[in-house]
């Protein structure tokens, strides 16, 4: 009978290491967001007291300082979720794709939820946030689908190079429609062009009400998708050796993206680049295990959206500027710099 090997006294330090070396960024991370909360409720166009800030935290919007401590409170909420959401999306979609480019911006998923939003808004009297949500993952699940299929045709497969081209002509093919459907309705004219830059400012309980249970399904299929994800990287002959099915795997994976892009989008509107900056820090931070990677980007996408949501409002004060320009601005060199890092030569 064959004996068990025993790992050896350096790997297990290894490991041990590893895991004090993610417990010590988990840590540092929350308290990062910590700070950018008390942040995002302290500051803004109109100076609020502490004593502002306590009583709105008691629930009391009493005084116009209360009021805007209440509105932050319900803004920062809100930026913190669609943050995570857009990280863990990104994380699942590299994962599901093995593209290091994928994004749902750069893939075209955003816009594609934008646009089934905007025709949901001209032609069915949409106006709910359920409306919204539903159409958003619709519009969001039928372009990954397609851009996945057009990125997969010819030889090579859904190569990086591809599925980026792919995603980049049907962003644009779908803001291009969004422009067209727009223009002759000047009753929406107004609310679709503030919507479509990405922001947080118009938060409000009702949104986070409706959005929370949308978010809540879509990290737990991430999470649960999590030990499948580290599999697919190894290819798919060697993931299916493992036992996984890949072509369930990644659709219940993709599922999980899809619903947080959409969901995400249709409350925020479309905002680039988180999910393609926040995975590609935390993989520098914690390495590529997605059981790790999943709540990393969840909380580093937090942050990123928060930090962008604040960075707006000291800007352009007293005025302020969406987080979809923030992270814009971030986001381009990014993508840059991934594309040189990985060495994509076709680009």
């Amino acid at each position: 009978m064959a004996q068990a090997v025993k790992p050896s006294a350096s790997s297990v330090a290894i490991v041990q290491r590893s895991a004090r070396i993610r417990v010590f960024w988990l840590l540092v991370l929350i308290a990062v967001l910590v700070v950018l909360a008390g942040a995002s409720v302290a500051i803004g166009s109109r100076a609020v007291s502490l004593d502002d800030i306590v009583a709105a935290l008691g629930g009391s919007a009493d005084g116009l300082g209360q009021a805007a401590v209440s509105k932050r409170i319900t803004r920062t909420a809100l930026a913190m979720l669609i943050g995570a959401a857009l990280g863990v999306s990104g994380a699942v979609m590299q994962g599901v794709t093995r593209n290091p480019l994928a994004d749902p911006g750069i893939l075209g998923v955003n816009m594609g939820a934008s646009l089934a939003v905007v025709v949901g808004m001209a032609y069915f009297g949409l106006w709910t946030y359920t409306g919204f949500i539903w159409t958003g993952i619709v519009g969001a699940g039928l372009t990954a689908v397609f851009v996945y299929v057009i990125g997969s045709m010819g030889r090579g497969g859904a190569t990086p190079l591809k599925l980026a081209l792919s995603g980049a002509a049907v962003s644009a093919a779908a803001s291009s429609f969004i422009s067209a459907v727009v223009l002759p309705r000047g009753d929406i004219a107004g609310s679709v062009r503030s919507w479509q830059i990405g922001g947080v400012g118009g938060a409000s309980t009702e949104a986070i009400s409706q959005v929370v249970p949308f978010l809540a399904v879509g990290f737990l299929i991430s999470l649960v998708s999590a030990r499948s994800l580290n599999a697919l990287a190894l290819g798919d002959e060697l993931a299916a050796g493992l036992g996984e099915n890949v072509a369930v795997t990644r659709a219940f994976s993709a599922l999980g993206a899809v619903l947080l892009c959409g969901a995400a989008t249709a409350v925020a509107g479309p905002i680039g680049f988180v999910g393609l900056v926040v995975p590609h820090l935390c993989r520098l931070l914690i390495g590529v295990d997605h059981r790790w990677l999943v709540p990393f980007s969840a909380l580093s996408g937090a942050i990123l959206l928060t930090a962008s949501d604040v960075a707006g409002r000291i800007i352009a004060r007293p005025d302020e500027l969406d987080v979809g320009i923030i992270t814009a601005l971030i986001g381009a060199p990014f993508f840059i710099w991934i594309v040189r890092r990985q060495k994509v030569k076709e680009l």
